[in-house]
């Protein structure tokens, strides 16, 4: 097929393509403007290292910082086990499945440091606030004993977010669009191959392999 053929078919096409696009786009604004709950992320970020000899806490070692980065996995699953979520629904007085509540946490380091970053994501920005909070103090209880580090210092508590982070409504929108003019073009030339008959003096000649000897124009009654 000739690029020439390939707009002809496009042109011809347009409308569908048009009306393709509109709707992904119409669907996709009312799901994330009337579907969609705003998610808000909040956290919290800590300092997890162990004390020295003497009570003091020396210059930082890389050696340390290298153990701290592979532990970080080790602070995921103590953050997020029955033992600090079972400890944090009851500081926070609710009724929740402690599943739930740990589908929310995530637990990362940051950059090649020893501190480590408690985020939440939850529909309700207070309570991820609270969540977030929570979370820390039950979790450093909880690496203490379990770790036996007695230095977990907090370094910045979890503040209420002004924006929410999903969903992305302007990203969303620009992909159904994309994916409207895709799933339409897909359809324009599905139908064109489906559709065997002749309707131009071209066509005459392309398929039939003959020449076009005449023309009876359509006249309207």
């Amino acid at each position: 097929m000739e690029l020439r053929e390939i707009f002809q078919i496009i042109k011809k096409r347009s409308k569908i393509i048009v009306l393709i696009t509109l709707a992904t786009i119409l669907i996709t604004a009312i799901f994330n403007f009337f579907i969609l709950d705003d998610i808000y992320e909040t956290h919290t970020t800590l300092m997890v290292s162990k004390t020295h000899e003497g009570g003091q806490t020396p210059d930082i070692q890389y050696n340390d910082i290298l153990l701290n980065q592979k532990l970080v996995k080790t602070y995921s699953t103590i953050a997020t086990s029955n033992r600090v979520i079972e400890q944090v629904i009851e500081d926070l007085n609710i009724e929740a499945d402690p599943e739930d509540v740990k589908e929310k946490i995530t637990v990362t380091s940051i950059g090649e440091t020893e501190i480590i970053k408690i985020s939440v994501l939850d529909k309700d920005k207070e309570f991820g606030v609270k969540l977030a909070n929570a979370t820390a103090n039950a979790f450093m209880d909880a690496v203490v004993d379990i770790m036996k580090l007695d230095n977990v210092q907090v370094i910045d508590v979890a503040k209420l977010p002004e924006r929410p982070v999903k969903p992305r409504r302007a990203l969303n929108l620009a992909v159904a669009a994309v994916l409207g003019v895709m799933i339409g073009l897909g359809v324009a030339f599905l139908q064109e191959y489906l559709d065997n008959t002749i309707k131009t003096p071209d066509d005459v000649e392309k398929y039939l392999g003959v020449p076009v000897l005449g023309v009876i124009p359509s006249i309207d009654e």
